[in-house]
């Protein structure tokens, strides 16, 4: 009998599959939902809806290359929309998608408290991983302010709170 830590017992963990036109809408309305509305709505600045969808997917499909690539291809794509230099988000988001589908390995991840807890924290070390390689790496000025990253933070979290069980209607059942 496998235990509850065993790799057995992770090798057990659902690992959800989308149909390809969710897999290939959900990203791209993402990207034009971050790029669109701070400009027409300056309140919507605060969500990071790239970051929302990688730690959604990576969580989801448990498999660290994929998240690794989703997030890569999520972060460039919004350096691309931005002003900001190019890869920046492309790091961060990298890193995230690595960590989130790791984390899905490991942790029965299916329980909404536990993805919107898993949503905050990695949003938070997104951007700190954003101000690290702009500062350190760039050499760039950066404006941070704490408060501002810790309500972004919330607010991602409760974007997933509300996206993640929309997404969950639209998997693959078998």
């Amino acid at each position: 009998m496998p235990s509850l830590l065993g790799a057995d017992y992770r090798r057990d963990f659902e690992i959800h599959r989308y149909p390809l036109i969710v897999t290939a809408l959900v990203p791209l309305v993402a990207l034009v939902l971050q790029s669109w509305l701070p400009r027409a709505m300056h309140e919507w600045a605060l969500f990071d809806f790239p970051l929302v969808i990688t730690v959604y997917f990576s969580l989801a499909r448990r498999s660290p290359i994929q998240g690794t690539i989703l997030g890569a291809m999520l972060g460039l794509f919004q350096d691309a929309l931005t002003h900001h230099a190019i890869g920046l988000n492309g790091i961060a988001k990298t890193v995230v998608g690595f960590l989130a589908a790791s984390v899905g390995l490991r942790v029965d991840v299916d329980n909404h408290l536990i993805r919107v807890m898993v949503n905050f924290v990695l949003s938070r070390l997104a951007s700190a991983i954003y101000v690290v390689v702009s500062l350190f790496m760039l050499g760039l000025e950066v404006e941070f302010r704490w408060v501002g990253e810790l309500i972004k933070a919330v607010d991602n979290a409760v974007i997933a709170l509300l996206l993640f069980p929309l997404l969950d209607k639209l998997q693959v059942r078998e």
